[in-house]
Order: structure tokens, then sequence, then C-alpha cells
């Protein structure tokens, strides 16, 4: 397996970076993530991180060297990230949780499938065709999907998203997959400090008209000049497939052909807060805790 990819953050006018990214992967099999924590909640960014990296935490204990059912591992990773941030928000006495979105993508088998929950985005291109692209759990994309113009408080409310991790209900997990994959595909995962300046005209030109390693910066240095001293945090994570045979080798891509069954690389580090990181105990838990709970809510409607 065989991929190349560029991240970058910056934190724009805002008084903390509250976006967390980062990857991961064993020799069969990697994964993508992009968080972005909500202001007006406390701890955004600690929200973000946990997330990240409860997803990191499942995908190292699950991909051995391969998931073996990816739509039920982005269903239960991120899941299981909520779950952590309402234990998070329990276990210190916060009166409101830290809540943050999530775009998580998996690429295995020659295939993409990815989740998101909230309002980071993932696009992908074929060539220079913008071919996906997430829609955002907002009031906006939920008028347009419907056909509707907004009017009055619909209006002045259109970004106001309708789920999140973090929150009290449970959230609207959407997945998308399995997506053939074909050699110069690109994906980039990025938090809406990039896309709210930037239109998707813009943003796939841009993505498909130089290699990303340049396309990248440019394009987070685009949203921060166009969102001012008042930018948001500008996120972008963004990967070329190149296959699951083994070319020559490129000097800026990734290859796995070297590791090993057990072998694990990631780019999330470090636990969120002191006493959540996750053991594998604990994974199992609150996989079960979902999972009992799914079942209760089928039988209540059964």
């Amino acid at each position: 397996m065989k991929f190349g990819v560029y991240q970058v953050s910056r934190r724009g006018g805002r008084e903390k970076n509250e976006d967390r990214m980062g990857y991961c992967y064993t020799r069969d099999a990697v994964m993508f993530a992009l968080a972005d924590g909500m202001g007006g909640h406390p701890e955004g960014e600690v929200a973000a991180q946990i997330a990240l990296q409860t997803v990191a935490s499942m995908f190292q204990r699950d991909a051995k060297p391969m998931l073996g059912d990816v739509v039920r591992f982005l269903e239960d990773a991120v899941l299981v990230a909520h779950q952590q941030l309402l234990r998070y928000g329990a276990d210190k006495g916060l009166t409101d949780t830290p809540r943050t979105t999530i775009v998580v993508c998996v690429l295995q088998r020659g295939n993409a499938h990815w989740a998101h929950c909230g309002d980071s985005r993932l696009y992908m291109l074929r060539g220079k065709e913008l071919v996906a692209r997430t829609r955002d759990h907002s009031y906006s994309e939920l008028q347009e999907a419907l056909g509707r113009q907004p009017t009055g408080a619909e209006r002045f409310n259109r970004n106001v998203l309708f789920t999140c991790l973090g929150s009290p209900g449970k959230p609207m997990v959407d997945i998308t997959g399995p997506i053939p994959l074909q050699p110069g595909d690109r994906m980039m995962l990025c938090s809406d400090g990039l896309w709210s300046v930037l239109s998707d005209v813009t943003i796939a030109e841009q993505l498909s008209a130089r290699v990303i390693s340049d396309a990248v910066p440019e394009l987070v240095e685009q949203a921060l000049r166009m969102g001012g001293a008042r930018s948001d945090n500008v996120t972008a994570l963004a990967v070329e497939w190149e296959g699951e045979d083994e070319p020559e080798e490129a000097m800026d891509s990734i290859s796995t052909q070297g590791m090993d069954d057990t072998g694990f690389a990631s780019t999330i580090q470090g636990a969120a807060a002191e006493g959540h990181e996750m053991d594998e105990a604990e994974i199992e838990r609150s996989v079960r805790e979902i999972q009992e709970a799914i079942r209760r809510a089928g039988k209540k409607h059964a």
C-alpha cells in the first residue's frame, strides 16, 4: 500500500487552535481523521483530541493488519468517541460537555470509506473532477437537500449544526463507501475554517492543479487571507492514493511494504486529558455499551 500525505493547521485569528488532525496506518490499512472542537462549549481542543485519540486507539486494536468490517469500525469508533466526551464531562463535573465535529476516512483493499458528524468535510477528487463531498449536518445543507430557500431566522441560523459529538443526544453519523480507488485519487479532510471562505470550485481546482504538498498550504493561506483578522482555525489533511502495488519509490510517499502483521504507525499522539487513555478493556466496554443501547432502541421500535 502506498500513499502521499500532507497536513497543516493554523490558528488564524482565534486565541487558540481547537482543530486536531492526524493519521495512522498498518501494512494493509490507513486511517485519516480530523476534528474541530466547537466554540461556545468548554475545552473544544480537548474534545477534538479525545475524539482523535479514541478512533486511533480503536484502529490500532482492530486493524490486524486490516479491519474486518470497515463500516462497523467507523460506526463504533465515532460513537465511542462521543461516549468518551460524555464520560470526560461527567468525570470533571462540567455543566456543559466539550463538543467536536469529526471526519474519519479509511483506505483499505483499494477502497475508501468515510464517516462524519458535524461540518468538518471530506473532498474526493479524480483528476479535475470533484466526485464526492460530505454534506454538513447543518440547517443550510438540510434546506438545500430539501430544495428550500431559507427565510427569516432560518437564514440567520443557516450554519448552526444539529448534531455533533459530545451533545446530550445520540449523534448522527453518516457513512459513505466503499468507493473504489484509482491511482492518483485525492482526498482532503478540512475544518470549516477552510471551506467556509473558499468555494468547492476553488478547492477542487487548486487541489487538482498541483502536488498536494503545494496545493494544501496554498489553500490554507488563501483561507486565512480571506478570513482576515477574525479568521477561524484552518486545518487540512490531504492524501493521494498511489495503489496497492509497490512501484518505484517516490520521495514524498509512504509505503507500507516493509511492515509486518503487527506494525503500526501514527501521528495521533498523546492522551487528551490525564486519566482518559483508552486500553483494550475500556474499548471493549464502550463498544458493548453502545451495542446494548442500539439493541434496546431496536426493541422499543419493534
